[in-house]
């Protein structure tokens, strides 16, 4: 009987791009971990919708007031959240309070694909747009901002505050071309928390993640 070597992999090598990339030893390789990342976004994002809407927003209710305690005095600063997206929590309401409270907020906008965003200052009825993947952005009459606070949202994320998000490598570009250091948080719900992203070169962690239990 020929003697499989310790070193030979389990399943046929055909199949490690399905695999975990630390158990397959990929770890290095950035189209191994590529693929494992788009399956796992494409099941944290069905977990996430198949929560029912009124937990989902409970939740979502959670996850903002903790945001709301990390961020505490609001006067002077400008926050830029975003417009929810495929079960992504709500920070409208959360916007609107820190308007009410002498805060700026700002919206991200992907003025282009492939680049790094831009913020342009919104709050509640004021105009909008049609951005990329249809998703609604400030008019571009209004003003840009430099945000002192960005709020990330996520599909999943690790102890080391990686993120894992839709795989454009917007927010990643963006972070890297700004020429300050804002306080980026991280929100999302505590069942999306992975043992890791196998963070690559070129991802960034967020300051802080906030879910829905911390």
């Amino acid at each position: 009987m020929m003697k499989i070597p310790e070193t030979s992999p389990a399943s046929s090598p055909c199949a490690l791009s399905e695999a975990d990339p630390g158990y397959a030893g990929l770890e290095r390789d950035t189209e191994a971990v590529s693929r494992w990342r788009k399956k796992e976004r494409e099941r944290l994002i069905a977990e996430r919708l198949a929560i029912p809407v009124e937990k989902r927003r409970a939740l979502g209710e959670k996850i903002a007031a903790n945001v709301e305690r990390e961020i505490g005095d609001i006067r002077g600063l400008t926050v830029s959240a975003y417009w929810p997206f495929r079960g992504e929590p709500d920070f409208r309401p959360l916007m609107a309070k820190i308007a009410a409270r002498g805060g700026k907020t700002a919206l991200p906008v992907c003025a282009k694909r492939a680049a790094p965003m831009i913020f342009r200052i919104w709050t509640e009825g004021e105009p909008l747009e049609c951005g990329i993947w249809n998703i609604p952005v400030p008019a571009e009459t209004a003003p840009t901002a430099n945000p002192d606070i960005i709020i990330a949202p996520l599909v999943g994320f690790d102890g080391k505050n990686y993120r894992l998000g839709y795989g454009g490598g917007y927010f990643d570009r963006t972070l890297a071309a700004i020429p300050y250091k804002p306080k980026v948080i991280g929100v999302g719900y505590a069942g999306s928390r992975m043992s890791t992203i196998y963070p690559q070169p070129y991802d960034i962690p967020m300051n802080v993640i906030v879910t829905d239990e911390r």
